[in-house]
């Protein structure tokens, strides 16, 4: 007999001295405001936890009873009015602060990504990429930024994960309901849900947004499951990185195409469009649509839409860049092709392709082609990006062409355990956010704090991380019905009682690259290090692998499998269930990160950041970040090593990973003195979270990218969006003419010089004829590259000079006369070297002109 489920759901009443409780749940400020989470949890701890820190749904969830308590409890009462009167003082202080206010009064940034992680109470992130972007929104609200985010709803996120008894990834997906998420429909005045309409291929797509409060700032997540649309199309939106190309394509169509519409409909005009990732580079397309419907020509539209145009890529690694075949661009962009832009299939797919590239059409090439603002998220990555991105600019060495970077960075407030929290209030006042970026004002204060203090705050913290550990092990194992003798072998070192162990975390991604399984390179020094007991170690690891990612999956399988060996048990656990909530535990409770990549393929990584700033200490491959972040005195940095073989690279790099963590990691730690730690752990750790704390945040982050890049988008954009565009129009003919012209442009020295001998002081003259093949002189400069001879390569290793470096001095020729007997044009130069000994140089011409955002963006050198 069939027993059928009939739902109801009673929804408790807020008493009206607490009414704005629901006030606070539909603002994700409560994602990085400690007091505001705390009133929940005070509430009712054991709910809090089991609605997954979702203030919307908590409230929805508790009885009546304990808001009526709540409501005559004058502890409680006083606690909620000093929550409401920060959040008020926070909205009331409106000026722009750091680095927005260079901006213009009429600057708007539109941020563009396919995910955000801002809180596990809205899972539509899967890792790095969306919570690097929730990072980028809070803190463009804690500095009052004019700014707009722009994503997608995802009804079913990412996925959930659970782990069986043999270490498979389970995939299980929930339905997110926006009744029970921080966010509200998009609506106009009558209250009808705003809807735009995209075409793809020959059918129309409505979308509507929802709205989530950031503080100070936007976002809006687009949806197509709406009534007017037919099944397929409603389940446009259903997950992040699921389905096929088929709905990937789709989805960024939306994204893109649909996040301008949707704007435009919402009466935004952004002056700097950031595009996060490739997925979201069809918004090009659209801002290109609207441009040609208002008469411009496609060429002088691209120059405009570029100009103030920031592209972000996050990875070196082919599988991060979407590509998708001609025909599916055709099938669903095609339109856009013939009807809107009047373009030839070849000559609209060219937005997106390159000769020497395959047939594919690929978002990174649209971005690059089409923004003029281009960076990578760390210095090594920088330059990996300006090598792969060198197609672009063949002619232009990597270290010049337009590619930069600006290094990520974590959001203090949103990771910072709550007893560090305290303790800076205590020592700064609550407005030490003010100081972030104060290298000396950190370094004070951390190294200030007495010894004894600091240790007992990391096992306070490490002590509720084992909690949190230890309940998620024991839902975990309990479901794989095994006795409780064995489940306490498992929990044996995970004692919120006994935090004296040392703890190393592995959480991230299980991509192959992040290489989580190296440390089984080697077994038996893994045995030796894990069965003495009179030095224990626990490894933690946790994380997620793409459903679609077989050896990703096996990386966690196999990590799983030696963790119940009988020389492992309790001491390599794998924890299932890895989101934001299970992250921010790990960092701020463990005692080392761990991070060991294969060189250069992590292209920033935050986690370690993260880490740090809770008084962790960072061992990982000197790659990423980290690169930047260590200084011998603050972590332990492992050399990569430089062999392209596979298996001889990680011999290598897992042969320096156990000697750090045997000769000094572990020793250092179990050095402990009379009150029970290691003074010199303790040295190390501090300087961990002076150093990183105020140069890895995202206040210094978002300086960066306004200094660098907004900036420069915003006064570009505007330059040559003057007098309906004819800066951005005389930009492209010139543009047209110079790639006309150039390959018959040549260059040559006149009256080459023996080596001349000059005292100090004295000055030599150059000269160079220009064939300039119907340029004129102003559209070419000529420059004289000076540099000391080096006499002995062998002794500079790795550090050849490049034109980055301080080793090159540049001189500009002036265009001097024409020489009408040769059709060439003079340019000359008189200079005065000012350095002494063997000096070299080297002369090259490349097209100029004063409109240009960089300037090698024409890709083009030539050299006498």
């Amino acid at each position: 007999m069939s027993i059928q489920e009939f739902s109801l759901e009673v929804t408790p009443i807020l008493p009206p001295i607490l009414n704005r409780l629901k006030e606070l749940t539909d603002d994700l400020r409560y994602s990085w405001n400690i007091p505001t989470r705390n009133l929940f949890e005070r509430l009712d701890k054991e709910l809090w936890m089991l609605v997954g820190h979702n203030p919307k749904l908590f409230l929805q969830n508790i009885e009546q009873a304990k808001l009526n308590e709540a409501a005559t409890n004058p502890s409680f009462l006083n606690d909620y009015h000093q929550v409401l009167s920060r959040y008020d003082a926070f909205y009331q202080a409106k000026e722009r602060r750091e680095g927005g206010t260079q901006l213009a009064k009429n600057d708007l940034i539109a941020y563009f990504c396919a995910e955000y992680g801002f809180h596990e109470s809205l899972p539509v992130y899967s890792g790095g990429l969306g919570i690097l972007a929730g990072d980028h929104c809070k803190t463009a609200s804690d500095m009052r930024l004019p700014f707009v985010g722009v994503g997608l709803f995802y009804h079913q996120g990412y996925f959930s994960q659970q782990i069986d008894h043999e270490g498979n990834q389970i995939v299980s997906r929930h339905i997110n309901d926006p009744r029970h998420l921080p966010l509200s429909p998009v609506v106009d005045n009558t209250g009808t849900p705003i809807l735009i309409e995209i075409k793809i291929g020959a059918t129309p797509v409505f979308v509507r947004a929802w709205q989530v409060r950031i503080g100070h700032i936007h976002l809006y997540l687009l949806d197509t499951n709406v009534l007017h649309n037919n099944a397929d199309n409603c389940a446009i939106t259903d997950q992040l990185y699921g389905g096929d190309q088929h709905t990937r394509i789709k989805q960024e169509i939306v994204l893109g195409i649909g996040g301008v519409r949707m704007l435009r409909r919402l009466g935004i005009s952004p002056t700097i469009w950031h595009i996060n990732e490739g997925h979201a580079a069809f918004l090009i397309l659209e801002r290109l649509r609207e441009l040609k419907v208002a008469g411009h020509a496609v060429e002088t539209a691209l120059e405009a839409v570029a100009a103030n145009t920031v592209f972000t890529t996050h990875t070196p690694v082919p599988a991060g860049h979407d590509h998708f075949p001609r025909e599916l661009m055709m099938n669903y962009l095609g339109h856009f092709a013939q009807q809107e832009f009047g373009l030839s299939p070849e000559a609209f797919l060219d937005l997106g392709c390159l000769p020497q590239d395959g047939p594919d059409f690929n978002m990174t090439t649209l971005a690059i082609k089409s923004a003029r603002h281009l960076n990578g998220v760390s210095r090594i990555h920088g330059n990996i990006s300006a090598e792969i991105c060198a197609k672009f600019w063949p002619a232009i060495a990597p270290a010049e062409n337009p590619m930069r970077y600006v290094t990520n960075g974590v959001h203090i407030s949103s990771i910072l355990a709550r007893d560090w929290n305290e303790l800076f209030n205590d020592k700064l006042g609550i407005e030490w956010h003010r100081y972030l970026c104060d290298t000396q004002t950190w370094q004070a204060v951390i190294e200030a704090i007495p010894d004894q203090q600091f240790w007992q705050i990391k096992q306070n913290v490490k002590s509720r991380m084992l909690d949190i550990i230890r309940r998620a092990l024991t839902a975990q194992h309990t479901r794989h019905q095994i006795s409780k003798t064995h489940l306490e072998r498992i929990l044996k070192f995970i004692d919120p009682n006994n935090p004296n162990i040392l703890t190393i975390g592995f959480a991230r991604r299980f991509a192959t690259y992040k290489r989580a399984t190296l440390l089984l390179k080697d077994l038996e020094r893994l045995r030796m290090l894990l069965t003495d007991s009179s030095k224990p170690v626990v490894f933690i690891f946790a994380g997620k692998a793409h459903p679609a990612d077989i050896p990703g999956q096996n990386l966690l399988k196999a990590l799983y499998h030696l963790g119940g060996e009988p020389d492992f048990l309790g001491k390599l656990l794998v924890v299932q269930g890895y989101d934001l909530g299970l992250s921010r535990r790990l960092v701020s409770g463990v005692d080392v990160w761990l991070n060991n990549p294969i060189y250069p393929l992590e292209a920033s990584g935050t986690s370690g950041m993260k880490a740090a700033i809770n008084a962790a200490i960072n061992l990982s491959i000197l790659d990423g970040w980290w690169a930047e972040g260590y200084e011998g005195d603050n972590g332990w940095g492992i050399k990569p090593s430089p062999h392209s073989n596979e298996e001889l690279r990680d011999q290598e790099d897992v042969r320096s990973l156990y000697e750090v963590l045997q000769d000094e990691v572990i020793s250092l730690y179990y050095d402990q003195g009379k009150y029970g730690y290691s003074s010199g752990w303790i040295k190390k750790a501090k300087r961990s979270m002076a150093s990183i704390l105020p140069r890895f945040n995202t206040v210094r982050m978002l300086n960066d990218y306004i200094k660098g890049f907004y900036l420069p988008a915003s006064q570009q954009g505007k330059r040559l969006s003057d007098n309906n565009y004819v800066q951005a129009q005389t930009l492209a003919h010139w543009k047209a003419n110079i790639r006309n012209c150039w390959n018959g442009v040549r260059i040559r020295q006149l009256a080459i010089p023996p080596t001349q001998q000059l005292n100090y002081g004295e000055s030599v003259t150059l000269q160079v004829a220009l064939y300039l093949n119907q340029l004129q002189a102003s559209d070419v400069t000529i420059e004289l590259l000076l540099s000391r001879q080096i006499y002995h390569p062998e002794f500079l290793g790795s550090r050849q000079p490049d034109f980055q470096a301080e080793s090159i001095q540049t001189y500009r020729l002036v265009p001097e006369r024409p020489l009408p007997e040769t059709g060439e044009y003079l340019y000359t130069i008189t200079f005065q070297p000012e350095w002494c000994g063997g000096l070299k140089y080297q002369i090259r011409a490349y097209p100029h002109h004063e409109l240009l955002s960089h300037p090698q963006e024409m890709g083009m050198m030539l050299w006498v």
